[in-house]
């Protein structure tokens, strides 16, 4: 060690200084961020399961490997692709809000537009949609060689018997020590002696192992139906002065739906529809593609600033329509035609646009996890699992050994937007798992995803052109610098510093003097592990000869396991 460095400062570096190869196959891959996580998609696939199995057993290692990101306490969403017939499904598996909890009831609270509900809130608490979106997934697109206790295993035993945590989940699992010191249960469950896992420590989450084994036994109905798991969230909840009932948990079902999709070049784009983000990078792909015309080299001024506007102008819309169609229609047709990306298109100039001409936004940032997995018949399998913010609430239902999301910090508290919080409603959701299609075949194009809240349609988009329009392998793709474009979405966004561009270390300093000389209120360039604001992606790849190429995400510990 150099003497001038501290333990801390070596902790907070996170350099990139190596390349990695893509990895190849022909019998399936599984991409996540954590190494043991894809090895249990893996091994699931090595036991006979399909790619639908493999990416349930993904998400409960990843509950135990990185609960900092994600966990059955959280929501889930599914892009399932059938080899055999070529189509993509969706799953949404995500919450309501509790019937009892009103706008009114926060607003007496004294929580607003201008004071929003804190992380730590029993009212941001859904109903969990996870654990129902794992065993419907695969109820519905799995194999059926294989019992849930046979899919869950390799995470039940990681949690029983324990496994050394990664530096990358490490470093953001210490910055949560004091939500989970002051957040109930929390504390005794995922802290040793007061202080988080050090990279290489062994952790182990018996409690959690318990529920993975009684959802293998009782399924839904132990979490949703007056199981044991059931009564702890209600009675937790409503302990901490929520009011989440029983009924609330009983009325929760899985929301399969047709995906919403756009043409891109050769292929079809499929994404999960709202009330999720997934048509903001649909959108913003449109736009590009009227757009993309000035372009000349990678990541110079000129790309930049086209892909930052497309996302600016497709948020700017996404934001005033998107909610819970059950309560505001929102217009995927027209906001997917390519007639009203050509308009968009036309709004862009060499100038940056002024939030003004864009509006206000609410560009913010959570930890999730994003994950793939194909198998050797071809299916495909994108998945995406959450708490929201880090640990979610860290409020963990006695004896359970997970924490409650918090996806109600989405709700708008603006009793005139289609978003506003209301009973028995979803809110906006940011996770989105990304499908690709050939339009001509309708072969697998590509299974990917790139998490972190609102840089997920961003991180979509960037992704994506990599490989299409620059001819990238997925590794390549994700090793890619990246932007991250902030904004506002309460009140008015009147100054262009509400519409903040985060640039990652990797384009070069004279770039960034372009973009600002364009307008661009530009940050960076920003490394170590501040790159978390970029999100972290995985990526398989279907080759024309059939085989699959995968990347996974340097800015996360993972990697993609082949078969």
């Amino acid at each position: 060690m150099d003497e001038r460095e501290t333990p801390r400062e070596m902790d907070s570096a996170l350099p990139f200084h190596s390349r990695r190869s893509p990895v190849y196959s022909t019998k399936g891959i599984c991409a996540s961020s954590q190494p043991l996580a894809s090895a249990a998609g893996a091994k699931i696939l090595a036991s006979g399961g399909n790619a639908a199995d493999a990416a349930v057993a993904i998400a409960a290692a990843l509950n135990v490997t990185e609960p900092c990101s994600t966990g059955i306490g959280g929501d889930c969403f599914v892009l399932f692709y059938s080899n055999k017939t070529k189509r993509v499904h969706a799953l949404l598996g995500n919450g309501s809000t509790p019937q009892q909890l009103t706008l009114k009831r926060v607003l007496e609270a004294g929580y607003g537009p201008e004071n929003p509900l804190p992380p730590t809130s029993v009212d941001t608490i859904p109903v969990p949609g996870a654990a129902a979106g794992w065993i419907d997934t695969v109820a519905t697109f799995g194999s059926g060689n294989l019992t849930m206790r046979e899919i869950l295993e390799p995470a039940i035993s990681l949690a029983r018997d324990g496994f050394p945590v990664s530096p990358i989940a490490a470093y953001h699992w210490s910055n949560s020590v004091d939500l989970l010191k002051s957040a109930s249960g929390a504390s005794s469950v995922f802290l040793t002696q007061g202080r988080a896992p050090k990279a290489g420590d062994i952790f182990k989450n018996p409690d959690l192992a318990n529920t993975f084994e009684l959802l293998s036994k009782e399924g839904k109905d132990v979490f949703y139906n007056g199981g044991s798991i059931a009564r702890a969230i209600v009675e937790t909840v409503q302990r901490l002065g929520g009011c989440m009932t029983m009924e609330d948990l009983v009325a929760h079902r899985s929301d399969f739906q047709e995906p919403i999709r756009t043409s891109y070049r050769d292929m079809y784009v499929w994404e999960v529809p709202p009330p999720t983000q997934g048509i903001a990078a649909l959108i913003a792909l449109n736009i590009l593609e009227s757009s993309h015309s000035s372009w000349r080299r990678f990541h110079d001024a000129e790309h930049l600033h086209h892909l930052i506007e497309s996302l600016r102008l497709s948020f700017a819309y996404v934001s005033r329509y998107v909610a819970d169609p059950l309560h505001s229609k929102v217009p995927v047709a027209e906001l997917l035609s390519k007639k009203f990306a050509s308009q968009l298109a036309n709004k862009i100039t060499s100038k940056a646009l002024s939030p003004k001409e864009l509006g206000p936004m609410n560009l913010s940032f959570s930890d999730t996890v994003q994950f793939c997995a194909v198998d050797g018949n071809g299916n495909a399998c994108s998945m995406i699992n959450s708490n929201f913010v880090g640990f979610g609430t860290g409020i963990v239902p006695n004896g359970c050994g997970f924490t409650l999301h918090n996806r109600g910090l989405n709700f708008s508290l603006d009793k005139n937007h289609p978003n506003v919080l209301a009973p028995r409603k979803r809110p906006y959701h940011t996770i989105i798992p990304g499908l690709a299609t050939m339009k001509d075949s309708g072969d697998l194009y590509a299974a990917f995803g790139v998490m972190g809240g609102f840089m997920q349609p961003q991180g979509h988009v960037q992704v994506l052109s990599n490989m299409v329009d620059w001819n990238m392998n997925p590794q390549e793709a994700l090793d890619a610098s990246r932007f991250c474009i902030h904004g506002k979405f309460e009140g008015q966004a009147s100054n262009i510093q509400d519409h903040l561009v985060d640039i990652e270390d990797g384009i070069s300093h004279q770039v960034i003097q372009q973009l600002l000389d364009k307008g661009h209120p530009i940050q960076g360039p920003i490394g170590n592990h501040d790159r978390a604001v970029f999100g972290r992606g995985q990526i398989i790849q279907r080759l024309q000869n059939g085989a699959f190429c995968a990347g996974s995400d340097p800015r996360a510990d993972g990697l993609a396991i082949p078969l």
